[in-house]
């Protein structure tokens, strides 16, 4: 399996595509916002970088649907704001990167969700197909760069998995130590060289803000990491056992994601070393966040778990299908999410599982 060919969102618009199945990471964005804007506010009061009349960004990681448009405008709002209180004439250059893979078309096609601002504005918008692990833009050119929710999926599955980690798809309590060596390495190797590329291209003084899936504890067997993938991971043993899915398929299935915690971020940062790590914040979202399942005054009496168990299983779904089908076969995809959102359903039973995220501000040396 290339990993590049199949890490991508459901395309479209229908029920299951990511742009109608993408609530929970508008409210992840949301979250990191106050990070976002001060990091955008601190970048214009150092001297040195000043307020350039043409600026470069990137949403790195961009995906298709509402999502995109709903933080560039906010980037773009802010940063316009800064410049009229200055009254200073600007441009703004902006790429939308993702896999070439990814649904340009359909995102392409909500560009005016920008609110008509881009007849306004001096906008210029690209897409920007590649992956961010390699070279995306010329010596010392890019302004800003921003990425939520991306940075966890990594270049390529971590080699020397093959039949050791057998009834996982991802790191599990039962996974032997070097499924964990293994994708610890990955990551450390992932996150470097995307630092150091980023590193070439920015202008000093640019920034970053990255938005990471992580976990709150060092150790990677925990309960923390993706639990979700965990039951998915289940889902698919009850079907292979059942004869509805091989098992040699399950066994040799790796998911190419990795969720760092705290301390392992801010080591690949000082290791590698062209960037200032000025603000890390944490917070947690639960699995169904974004989606208004229920009044948090009535939560006890009203929350239903079976609800929240399909809006979480179509989430999922949203990202994980295009590298199912490719793995497992296309047949297989409706059934394991209904079995998928039973499961998710009778977790949210037993606890209101969530997800642990490390929202970071990077400036370059």
């Amino acid at each position: 399996m290339v990993v590049k060919n199949v890490t991508h969102m459901n395309a479209g618009n229908d029920e299951v595509s990511y742009a109608n199945n993408s609530a929970l990471q508008k409210f992840v964005i949301s979250e990191a916002l106050p990070v976002l804007d001060g990091t955008l506010k601190e970048m214009f009061s150092h001297a040195h970088n000043g307020y350039p009349k043409s600026l470069k960004i990137v949403d790195l990681g961009c995906s298709s649907g509402p999502n995109t448009f709903f933080i560039m405008s906010h980037i773009l709002d802010t940063i316009e704001d800064l410049y009229q209180k200055k009254n200073l004439p600007h441009e703004f250059e902006v790429y939308l990167n993702d896999l070439p893979d990814n649904d340009f078309n359909n995102l392409f096609k909500l560009l005016p969700s920008l609110n008509g601002k881009e007849k306004k504005r001096q906008l210029f918008m690209y897409g920007l197909p590649g992956s961010f692990y390699g070279r995306l833009f010329p010596s010392k050119s890019l302004h800003f760069a921003y990425s939520s929710y991306s940075i966890h999926w990594l270049s390529q599955i971590p080699q020397g998995l093959e039949n050791i980690n057998k009834e996982n798809i991802y790191m599990a309590r039962t996974s032997p130590k070097e499924v964990f060596e293994a994708y610890s390495k990955q990551y450390q190797k992932d996150f470097s060289t995307f630092l150091s590329f980023r590193s070439k291209e920015m202008v000093s003084g640019g920034r970053m803000v990255l938005t990471i899936m992580a976990r709150s504890v060092e150790d990677p067997s925990s309960k923390d990491d993706c639990g979700h993938l965990t039951l998915l991971s289940q889902t698919l043993l009850q079907m292979a056992n059942e004869g509805l899915v091989k098992m040699d398929d399950l066994y040799s299935f790796n998911v190419p994601i990795y969720t760092p915690c705290q301390q392992e971020v801010e080591t690949v940062i000082q290791n590698e070393g062209s960037f200032d790590l000025e603000k890390l914040h944490v917070f947690r979202v639960r699995w169904d966040a974004g989606y208004n399942v229920v009044d948090d005054v009535q939560e006890d009496k009203l929350f239903n778990k079976y609800k929240s168990g399909k809006l979480v299983a179509n989430c999922v779904r949203a990202f994980m299908e295009p590298m199912l089908a490719s793995h497992f076969g296309g047949s297989i995809i409706d059934e394991l999410f209904v079995r998928y959102a039973e499961k998710v359903a009778e977790n949210f039973s037993v606890e209101k599982s969530s997800f642990f995220n490390i929202v970071i501000s990077l400036c370059r040396k």
